[in-house]
């Protein structure tokens, strides 16, 4: 059995790893922690997880991380740069679910963060999570920086048609809308039902802390600099990202069998048929992206929806995935959960 912590265990991301978890065959949660709750039993605070989760929530000071195999951090950006590397020291492995070991480039992380990085070395030695990219070297990991939920939508989206050298790369659009759980638990005024409800808006249209990412991880694809146009709209549902992924042609493929082929072996990636159109709520509480490919009118921009659970694939199933990659699992160990319907 894999020892696991959970430190941040509260948020919404923390508690679908405990959903998932507590589902997992060879998983075996040991602590849990929450500076704010220390002493709460987890199932009082999350009731879904009755008699499944037995633990209370630690003080993450008390908490035995170290005893873990691997830790999971489910925190704000800036909690695991601080916690990671004496976790690390001790020879745990780290999967730091934020933005802390994200980006390669420190003062472009500085800049987008607005913060002092705490222990730029480990970024160089962080692996980047999306397994559909980088499962061999998630293999041998010991810290993993998890996707964001944007970024892990959009990369899937475009990689196909970026590694094949088929689309202008510089002129990319990346059309995304996210339910507000992607906010967070915290309480902000607009993310509030009556702000949010029956609302649609676009936001951080200047500039959102997942372009540098995306644009790194499009950049690794093509070889080069990418132009990219990001932008980020708030949906008036819990769960969900939906993006519109626009590219113009340079080159003629079969770009239908082009995605069916570049997906063909991979288990949560599912490539839609000609004409179709992927919904949230076919992936909703699971771990899958769904995409589709258009071609409007014959013309010379190709169209790609991609639609993922910004809680699973986008945070906490892509998490367990990398575990599972980590330790020698099956893939797909503890994440063959069908999408809730309706």
């Amino acid at each position: 059995m894999i020892k696991i912590g959970i430190v941040g265990g509260t948020g919404y991301t923390g508690v679908e790893l405990l959903r998932l978890l507590a589902q997992h065959p060879q998983a075996e949660i040991v602590a849990i922690t929450s500076r704010g709750d220390a002493g709460t039993m987890v199932a009082d605070m999350y009731p879904s997880l009755r008699g499944r989760v037995g633990l209370r929530f630690e003080d993450p000071a008390k908490a035995n991380l170290a005893g873990c195999d691997v830790v999971f951090f489910a925190t704000p950006n800036g909690i695991a740069m601080q916690q990671a590397p004496a976790l690390l020291d001790a020879g745990v492995r780290v999967i730091d679910l934020a933005a802390d070991f994200r980006i390669k480039d420190i003062a472009e992380w500085e800049k987008w963060y607005g913060m002092t990085h705490a222990c730029p070395a480990w970024v160089e030695r962080a692996v980047y999570g999306l397994p559909e990219i980088n499962r061999e070297q998630i293999r041998s990991a010991r810290l993993i920086a998890n996707p964001g939920c944007y970024p892990t939508a959009v990369q899937l989206g475009f990689m196909p048609l970026i590694k094949a050298g088929l689309v202008d790369i510089n002129s990319l659009i990346a059309d995304v809308k996210s339910g507000v759980s992607g906010a967070g638990r915290k309480a902000e005024t607009h993310i509030l039902f009556s702000e949010a409800s029956d609302n649609f808006k676009a936001y951080g249209v200047a500039g959102h802390r997942h372009l540098p990412e995306v644009r790194q991880g499009l950049a690794g694809m093509a070889g080069a600099a990418v132009g990219l146009t990001f932008v980020p709209h708030l949906t008036p549902m819990i769960r969900g990202i939906h993006a519109t992924l626009y590219a113009k042609i340079r080159s003629e493929a079969d770009f239908q069998m082009l995605f069916e082929q570049a997906y063909a072996g991979e288990y949560f990636v599912d490539v839609l048929p000609p004409k179709s159109h992927p919904e949230t709520r076919s992936v909703r509480s699971s771990n899958t992206c769904r995409i589709a490919v258009h071609r409007p009118q014959g013309g010379d921009t190709l169209v790609v929806l991609s639609v993922i659970d910004n809680l699973v694939k986008g945070a906490a199933g892509q998490a367990v995935q990398n575990m599972n990659l980590m330790f020698g699992l099956e893939e797909t160990t503890g994440l063959c959960q069908l999408p809730l319907l309706p």
